[in-house]
């Protein structure tokens, strides 16, 4: 499989793309984990997310509501050109989405990033593929309508004034305690 540093990420062209080390570039495997991004507006925030799911190897990434999409240039610089190599699309609601993949597969798993009276300590989540795995708006957080559609709830421990982490940094975390959990190839 290529691996790219980010300076080749960042000047990566699709109409020239570099030639393939000895023994070909290979074929990405994908992971079933599906992040859906609930009207999460920061663009550099998506960009990041593009990263995270790169490094993951997720199948996909949705992006819903009001959120900007690529090509965008602050989408494109925080995601260092990884929305090239993830796959994505874009839905009007994370409602919308979250159905679409449940009919993709009745055994997906719909686990939401957020404080809430019914949230367990990402820890103690028992991880299972496939899964989606869903942040919301950096200010109002995940919205009520896929809080009630979703199979779990987990949440961060704070310990310090704020009450919350970046929504990047927190599915960072989970995503990688999922990797762990599930002891995805490294």
């Amino acid at each position: 499989m290529i691996k790219l540093n980010a300076k080749q990420l960042r000047t990566w062209n699709k109409e020239d793309p570099p030639s393939p080390p000895a023994g070909g570039f290979g074929e990405a495997r994908k992971n079933p984990i599906y992040i859906v991004l609930d009207n999460v507006l920061d663009t550099y925030n998506i960009g990041s997310i593009f990263r995270l799911a790169d490094a993951v190897a997720a199948e996909e990434v949705i992006i819903t509501g009001q959120a900007e999409v690529p090509p965008n240039t602050r989408i494109k610089k925080a995601s260092i050109n990884t929305t090239e190599w993830v796959k994505w699309q874009y839905a009007s609601t994370a409602v919308e989405a979250i159905a679409k993949l449940k009919v993709q597969s009745e055994k997906l798993k719909v686990v939401v990033i957020e404080q809430d009276k019914k949230s367990i300590p990402y820890t103690e989540m028992k991880w299972e593929f496939p899964v989606a795995v869903v942040v919301g708006n950096e200010t109002s957080g995940v919205s009520r309508e896929v809080l009630e559609m979703c199979d779990s709830v987990v949440e961060l421990p704070m310990f310090g004034v704020n009450i919350s982490l970046n929504v990047m940094v927190s599915l960072g975390i989970v995503l990688y305690e999922i990797a762990e959990n599930l002891k995805l190839p490294g």
